[in-house]
């Protein structure tokens, strides 16, 4: 199949599937989600995701249709249905199907899973950003469905022509970075790695988790702490990470050149977290 979709049990490609008026999704955006790379037709870090997925649900009190173990055994069901195993990943789960009240509905959520054909960029080609305020809440540390910001945000960064938008919260050097539209930012300033905390304001990614492990294991320092705009805009070199995209640099932010000053470092990083993917998923 080229693409497939699963939700509570049925499959199909995806613009065969169907789903009910009154799931939560469609009133409230109720629910939460995770999402990763597939390579060869194995999963990356899946354990890793399906941790984060479940606690996203616990914190917004979502009562989960499935185990661990079960949705991991939908997915490798799944992955095999696919034409090709070079994959993006994709689920959710909702709070339920009711009438239209604010107020819980009772018994297990909705899952749904979603597979398209993806790559994993290796990193060697610089990326483009541009800035914009964040204007998130504050349960950024929950991937939940409430994605309006981040997609105004990703589309801003596609008008511009620019492949990501750098957030920020405003106050002093150009306000507090966050993260991006849909995913980390980091900067290597000294030979040191600097990433934002996670704390209630950014996403703990996957892929910047690898990325710290990564960066110790070649002999990089790492410092998780607050970090501006200004200093960004300064760095030797402005990272970016995902799951699929585990360690990329841009050279332009805001219309002007920024990093490629510290081309070695960046290569030990990139190379460290590129190849850990590729081990892993042959």
């Amino acid at each position: 199949m080229k693409t497939l979709g699963y939700y509570n049990g049925k499959y199909g490609e995806l613009d065969e599937m169907m789903i009910p008026m009154n799931d939560r999704v469609c009133w409230f955006g109720d629910g939460v989600y995770d999402a990763g790379p597939a390579r060869n037709y194995k999963y990356f870090a899946l354990d890793e995701h399906i941790d984060r997925f479940f606690n996203s649900a616990s914190l917004l009190k979502i009562v989960m249709p499935v185990t661990k173990d079960e949705l991991k055994d939908i997915l490798y069901e799944m992955v095999k249905k696919m034409d090709t195993g070079d994959l993006f990943t994709y689920y959710q789960v909702t709070r339920g199907t009711g009438i239209r009240n604010h107020a819980f509905t009772d018994g297990p959520g909705n899952l749904w899973i979603m597979l398209k054909p993806g790559g994993i960029l290796d990193g060697t080609k610089p990326i483009s950003l541009i800035s914009t305020e964040d204007t998130r809440f504050f349960h950024c540390n929950i991937k939940t469905l409430n994605l309006i910001p981040s997609v105004m945000a990703a589309q801003k960064a596609a008008e511009a022509g620019v492949d990501e938008t750098v957030l920020f919260r405003p106050g002093e050097g150009g306000g507090r970075v966050t993260e991006c539209a849909h995913s980390n930012v980091h900067m290597l300033r000294n030979g040191v790695l600097h990433t934002a905390p996670t704390d209630n304001l950014i996403l703990p990614g996957i892929g910047r988790a690898h990325m710290i492990k990564n960066a110790k294991k070649v002999g990089i320092p790492v410092v998780e702490a607050p970090y501006t705009m200004n200093e960004l805009r300064n760095a030797d070199e402005v990272l970016n990470s995902s799951s699929s995209h585990p360690c990329l640099h841009a050279n332009v932010l805001d219309g002007a050149a920024c990093g490629m000053k510290d081309p070695e470092t960046f290569e030990k990083l990139r190379k460290a977290c590129y190849e850990e993917i590729i081990e892993a998923t042959d």
